[in-house]
């Protein structure tokens, strides 16, 4: 029930799920296609990934940081449920924006290049969309929790545009300037970037990738469980 109102409250606001939905499919018609570098595949799925933690990074950073000093939040706060079952609330909430968001890049992908995938492997690209998105779901939370509602926005602008470039999300890891290529491989984007170019190339499982993505995965849990709790304690003593 939570799941639903927070879904059908922001379907209500066209400022917010239009943007969210179009934005990563228009940056993709107009940064990627237009150069066409490397394989069109590669670049539908890394263009994914970026409409996906997209949705991890404005839902959950910029609507908890606005939301934290509603009256409506100090209401939920009072009823007799777990922020675990809240948080997994927002989540679900959050997971059917990331696949529509996804889902219209892929669409504007397939009319505009040669990009092709086989049954099975648009499978495996959903299930890692999905999964590879936790750390920033996990981000953005602590981000939300500790950002002021007016700083929240434009903090979230730049961890979201910055990692997705430094990650090799836009353009071949390669292809990056040297400064940004050294730092790259340390990035939670680059691990998504890896893990969603293996998959639809079909090269064999490489846990690498996987192992980084769930390092990052407790350590920003981590980060959320603590900021969760400080703001709590700061305004409902």
């Amino acid at each position: 029930m939570h799941a639903r109102a927070l879904t059908l409250e922001l379907v209500r606001y066209p400022s917010y799920f239009v943007p969210t939905l179009l934005f990563p499919a228009a940056f993709f018609l107009v940064f990627a296609v237009p150069y066409g570098r490397g394989s069109p595949t590669v670049a539908m799925a890394t263009f994914a990934g970026f409409a996906a933690i997209g949705v991890a990074f404005f839902q959950f950073g910029v609507g908890i940081a606005t939301e934290r000093d509603s009256p409506w939040e100090a209401f939920l706060r009072t009823l007799p449920i777990g922020a675990g079952r809240r948080l997994a609330a927002r989540v679900l909430s959050a997971a059917l924006f990331a696949v529509a968001a996804a889902a219209m890049l892929v669409a504007a992908a397939l009319a505009t290049t040669d990009a092709r995938l086989p049954p099975s492997r648009w499978a495996e690209l959903t299930a890692i969309l999905l999964l590879g998105t936790a750390p920033f779901a996990l981000l953005g939370i602590a981000l939300g929790y500790l950002a002021p509602q007016r700083g929240a926005l434009p903090l979230a602008n730049l961890l979201y545009l910055g990692l997705s470039y430094a990650g090799g999300l836009w353009m071949r890891p390669r292809d990056l300037p040297a400064g940004v290529a050294a730092v790259s491989p340390y990035l939670p984007t680059r691990s998504l970037s890896d893990a969603l170019a293996g998959a639809v190339t079909g090269q064999a499982f490489q846990p690498g990738p996987w192992a980084r993505l769930v390092a990052f995965a407790t350590l920003f849990g981590a980060l959320a469980a603590w900021a969760y709790r400080r703001d709590e304690g700061r305004r409902f003593r």
